[in-house]
């Protein structure tokens, strides 16, 4: 008997986290966490620490913009096949390994670097940087897909969540903690940041070593046919590809709707979350606290809360899934309401952070086991995965930016309450499309053979 059976045995329904498909998934997930911070926050803490000005340093934000407008460039993932490595190791691997590569030869360049006299080459680093690994989520996101049966996305999600996060915190404070003890070494500041980002491209290799251990996924007849007519015209077929995509989508039943789905079901999460840190901070907390309690416990929490999404999203049907994610999402914003009345308590601020981290991590892997669901047509995969997750980024990355005029108006107490009631009109949208037979074929989630690992 396999240690899988003995698993599902002995505990039901988790026996799923055991199978090596679902398990590369958590290193896939730590390789896509890893080089976010590295071309964002850990690099400005790099250059305000070497005395760059902050003008210059907030201009370096915008480095991260590739990561939303990555959608643009999916098409080539799905069109076009890496020389060599695709023959070698197939479509989505072959693409993954290059993308893995760049991201080690980018962070390394960028670690030769002296942001105070280079500062026009750090920029052009931190870009090919998030553009290398917005290009390797984009695969990673279609690789999940295609890999794993619809039975298993929740289980992989419920892993990869976790991975990203503590990814994360490796290239951030993981980071920052390496400078900081190297220094306490006697290790100057222009060494020991050079030192740091090496490391965390040598951190890279674990999820080069995962694609190389992973199985390609099952290429579609449709697009062994393509591969087979050999089309000099390599725009003409990266156009083809393009349209198809978005047409396959945009005409099934509902398609705006859904797309509009996408966009507010956590837009209330969105709307509180951007103004965690702040509202701890100005209500009274201190720096250390916020690091130990928000990033700390508040970690611990979205793991297990991960977990507990897997589970609930493979025992219920989607639909059920989805409400409970959306009630729970409304209802953590309101334990910051309670937050705000009782005011500096250490103990009342893990209760609050627990609560939301851990409906957080719930919440994100349900939705995003959702829009795994939306893209069936493995020829399409890497295209529509990375629409739908910009689109669900939307709230974050835009409509947020009017929070703090909210809480100027409003307080901290009524803040909290208007974001949770921003969650209504997405449960009202999900009833909507329960009724036009949009969950009809998810409710007992199938599954589906096509690019099935």
């Amino acid at each position: 008997m396999s240690l899988v059976d003995i698993a599902e045995r002995r505990f039901p329904g988790l026996s799923v986290y055991l199978q090596k498909r679902v398990l590369l998934i958590l290193f896939l997930g730590f390789s896509s966490g890893l080089p976010l911070a590295l071309s964002g926050s850990t690099l400005l803490i790099w250059m305000t620490d070497r005395g760059v000005d902050l003008k210059t340093v907030g201009l370096f934000a915008l480095a991260g913009t590739p990561y939303t407008f990555k959608f643009l460039w999916a098409p080539l993932v799905d069109a076009w096949q890496i020389p060599v490595l695709s023959r070698l190791l197939g479509r989505r691997r072959g693409w993954m390994v290059f993308t893995q590569l760049l991201l080690i030869a980018a962070i390394l360049w960028l670690a030769t670097l002296d942001p105070v006299t280079m500062a026009p080459y750090v920029a052009l680093g931190a870009v090919l940087i998030a553009t290398a690994s917005a290009t390797q989520d984009i695969i990673i996101d279609a690789f999940r897909v295609e890999s794993l049966e619809d039975s298993e996305q929740a289980a992989g999600l419920a892993l990869y969540v976790p991975a990203y996060r503590v990814a994360l915190l490796v290239s951030t404070a993981g980071a920052v903690g390496i400078v900081h003890m190297m220094e306490k070494s006697g290790v100057l500041p222009t060494q020991s940041w050079p030192w740091a980002y090496m490391i965390m491209a040598a951190l890279v290799v674990v999820g080069l070593i995962a694609t190389l251990v992973a199985r390609e996924p099952d290429m579609p007849e449709a697009d062994e046919q393509t591969e087979g007519e050999k089309s000099t015209d390599a725009f003409r077929r990266l156009m083809a590809t393009a349209y198809e995509s978005f047409h396959e989508f945009l005409t099934r039943d509902n398609a705006v709707m859904v797309l509009i789905f996408v966009v507010v079901f956590k837009l209330c999460d969105a709307l509180a979350g951007v103004m965690t840190g702040p509202f701890v901070i100005d209500i009274g907390f201190d720096k250390g606290t916020y690091v130990e309690i928000v990033k700390g416990v508040g970690l611990i929490a979205l793991l297990l809360g991960g977990l507990a999404g897997g589970w609930v999203a493979k025992r219920l049907s989607m639909y059920q899934a989805l409400w409970i994610a959306g009630i729970i999402q409304m209802a953590s914003n309101l334990v910051f309401s309670w937050q705000a009345m009782v005011g500096v308590d250490s103990w009342a601020l893990t209760v609050t952070i627990c609560v939301e981290n851990f409906t957080g991590g719930i919440g994100t892997v349900i939705f995003l086991a959702y829009l795994s669901s939306l893209c069936t047509n493995a020829l399409h995969t890497a295209t529509q995965y990375a629409l739908l997750s910009a689109l669900a980024t939307f709230g974050r990355t835009t409509i947020s930016s009017g929070s703090g005029f909210i809480v100027e108006s409003t307080g901290w107490e009524w803040f909290f309450v208007i974001t949770a009631l921003t969650g209504i009109p997405a449960l009202l949208l999900l009833w909507w499309l329960k009724l036009r037979g949009h969950f009809a074929g998810k409710e007992a989630a199938p599954v589906r053979t096509a690019g099935a690992a």
